[in-house]
């Protein structure tokens, strides 16, 4: 094996590792919920390549704004799991000391400016950090994730709009997961591809498979590369599937059960660890002990957050700015 050969490999079982971290956090925290002991939250269970394969293309001094389905981005950047599920829990020694939940949460340190919880929110705030970018001497870039549901949102035209006509270093990233909450994107579009609209405003784009982690990270580079060499925006498309419904709880009643079943069989996970077996990257030995570690982590994690306190009455009115 090459020096190259290898760090494909270690890179791609490194990829492996985090997408198994976000599956495992996110049905713990759905399991926590359905106990009585946790606040509910949008899961990404399905779109693990997204945020894994995005997230690794990214240097250190890169930004990131996201959205309510969030954990995986974060967990991706390299945020500590015991800090994140402490937030979700409104626990003081999450990262916002237990103010934002889920839904807002922000990660100075690795350059999560902020989730949003409104939909589309991150999109207008994206066009103001990139146009800082822009004034700036920095190569940094600003990454937007963002559902289909979001491109349907007129700050989504807006935001784009004005990202190429002032030459803005943002990667707009849409995870297409063809729901929006509980409407089907057929059902309020007319394209597959949220990559063409971007075409129309003369934004680079490209649409890739959102289950298959090594194309995802391929194209987030690609696409990385030109907007640090050229400071205009990209539209990068990451074709994916939520398996889990809008929010915990939600029986998914209004999914077909052959569309479910049909994207089941294409689990990013799972696919990953069929590969890298039979490829010979992973043993099955090797493979399990990593499942072992990922579960003992979230285990960690989860112990960490319930037995964290609640912030105190006297820490409502700090980090509140006019």
């Amino acid at each position: 094996m090459t020096t190259v050969e290898a760090v494909i490999d270690r890179n791609v079982t490194q990829a492996l590792e985090t997408m198994l971290l976000i599956r495992t956090f996110e049905e713990k925290s759905a399991e926590l919920q359905a106990a009585g002991l946790s606040p509910s939250m949008c899961t990404s269970v399905g779109q693990e390549a997204s945020a894994a394969g995005v997230v690794s293309a990214l240097g250190p001094n890169d930004l990131i704004l996201t959205n309510h389905r969030s954990a995986g981005h974060l967990l991706a950047r390299g945020a500590d799991p015991r800090r994140v599920m402490a937030e979700i829990q409104g626990r003081a020694t999450g990262y916002c000391g237990g103010k934002s939940g889920s839904l807002h949460i922000s990660v100075k340190d690795l350059g999560v400016i902020l989730t949003s919880t409104i939909v589309g929110g991150e999109l207008s705030l994206v066009t103001g950090v990139g146009l800082s970018l822009s004034m700036s001497d920095s190569d940094a870039i600003a990454t937007v994730f963002f559902g289909d549901g979001a491109a349907t949102e007129g700050i989504f035209h807006e935001s784009v709009n004005l990202a190429a006509v002032w030459n803005l270093p943002i990667l707009y990233v849409c995870e297409n997961n063809q729901w929006q909450a509980y409407v089907h994107r057929k059902e309020t579009m007319l394209t597959d591809h949220v990559s063409e609209w971007a075409k129309g405003y003369g934004i680079a784009s490209r649409t890739v498979d959102g289950n298959d982690v090594e194309a995802v990270a391929e194209a987030a580079r690609e696409a990385i590369a030109y907007i640090r060499a050229n400071r205009k925006p990209f539209f990068l498309e990451t074709y994916t599937y939520r398996l889990r419904g809008h929010m915990e709880p939600d029986d998914q009643k209004y999914v077909d059960p052959a569309e479910l079943a049909s994207w089941r069989q294409r689990d990013p996970i799972a696919m990953l660890e069929r590969k890298l077996l039979v490829d010979g990257v992973l043993s099955s030995v090797e493979l399990a002990a990593m499942k072992v570690n990922v579960v003992k982590r979230v285990e960690d994690a989860a112990a960490y957050a319930l037995e964290s306190p609640y912030p105190s009455i006297d820490q409502m009115t700090t980090d509140v700015y006019a």
